[in-house]
């Protein structure tokens, strides 16, 4: 099925809107809730993905706009089974309708003698992306509850892009649908691990979250978040207190950041995307025995929309020293073609991450509370 995708590409590409510049496009995850008993009632059909983590057959493939990861995430879609439509030198398959055996449930319209509370199935990124606005909402909500005031002082354009930077940051490639698409797709050899990145990211994009990731809190991972807004030829540094238990431990352990920012746009031009911004990689990081991780698109892929992630992991034991901290510089790269003047609206996201260690969290959160008792000048 993955061969076969890839062989007509060209007709599986995304199209307005969904080749949006500012906003996030969501793909379709081949997963559900179906209890094992109850998928029984799916196998008239063909599952072409069975226990394998990925975008349904029917999702759309990337890259975006001027060669942009896209789809940026991926959430469920239903666990999209296929039907036969026709054989002969090749088979040719459809997608089978949603239902009890494979689909999300989801309220319907009364019906029968004016029954209110109906329901029905659907599939396809229509559901995703309703899971998606869902989960920014919840995110909306989280921050509301922790901040306060604070968070609804911040201006719409400043709250919007913090929202998308927290929904795609816990985005990550499922291990085995990377590895498979790699293995099937290549191009092996050496000095090509840039272009099989470029064909899991069609597939997958950022990778796929589950949407509590992008909400809850844990003892083990500590999550920042900043705002800003940068004029032309601008940077900022965003400094990220290191909690002691980072250090000295041999074991699993990963730093996350992701950019997102809203370009204005030039119409009818080439480079429609006229800011850019760049999340600069940290001198230091080194010292935390981190490297980029290999599971994720590389730097030039996802330097061409409006979404910069990255993340570093290691499992060698760092040392951590009582006030250390990361400095991370957001900066506006020179405007293509005309000058833009106003101010670019991002945000940042950033999470420390030691699975296991229950006090990365709470050593975190008494750095911040130190930091603002200090009296200013």
């Amino acid at each position: 099925m993955i061969n076969a995708l890839a062989e007509v590409l060209s007709d599986r590409r995304l199209i307005s809107p969904a080749e949006t510049v500012n906003g996030l496009t969501i793909g379709a995850r081949n997963l559900d809730w179906v209890p094992a008993v109850e998928r029984r009632f799916a196998r008239a059909n063909v599952d072409p993905f069975p226990g394998l983590d990925t975008a349904n057959p029917s999702s759309a493939l990337g890259p975006g706009f001027a060669d942009s990861v896209k789809p940026d995430i991926l959430l469920p879609g239903a666990r999209e089974h296929l039907r036969v439509v026709g054989s002969g030198g090749s088979i040719i398959v459809a997608p089978g309708r949603a239902g009890r055996g494979a689909g999300l449930k989801v309220a319907a319209p009364p019906a029968g003698q004016g029954l209110e509370n109906a329901e029905a199935f659907t599939n396809g990124t229509s559901a995703a992306t309703a899971l998606a606005s869902r989960t920014a909402h919840r995110i909306h909500d989280a921050l509301e509850r922790e901040y306060g005031a604070e968070f609804l002082r911040l201006s719409n354009p400043a709250r919007a892009v913090l929202i998308k930077a927290l929904l795609v940051h816990p985005a990550r490639w499922p291990v085995e649908a990377a590895a498979t698409v790699r293995q099937l797709l290549g191009p092996a050899g050496q000095g090509q691990a840039s272009r099989q990145k470029d064909n899991i990211r069609r597939f997958l994009g950022y990778g796929a979250i589950d949407p509590d990731d992008a909400v809850a809190c844990a003892g083990d991972r500590a999550t920042f978040w900043a705002v800003g807004a940068l004029g032309s030829d601008r940077r900022v540094d965003i400094v990220v207190p290191i909690p002691l238990a980072f250090g000295g431990k041999a074991r699993p352990h990963s730093i996350a950041a992701t950019l997102a920012w809203f370009t204005p746009v030039l119409p009818g031009r080439k480079a429609y995307r006229a800011v850019r911004l760049r999340l600069l990689d940290p001198a230091d990081v080194v010292r935390l025995s981190v490297t980029a991780h290999s599971n994720q698109p590389d730097g030039n892929q996802t330097n061409r929309g409006t979404v910069f992630t990255r993340c570093w992991s290691g499992d060698k034991a760092a040392i951590v020293t009582p006030e250390m901290a990361l400095s991370l510089t957001v900066q506006r790269e020179p405007d293509t073609g005309p000058a833009v003047d106003e101010l670019v609206p991002f945000g940042l996201a950033v999470t420390l991450a030691m699975p296991g260690v229950a006090e990365i969290y709470e050593q975190v959160r008494d750095r911040l509370r130190d930091a603002l008792r200090q009296p200013l000048g």
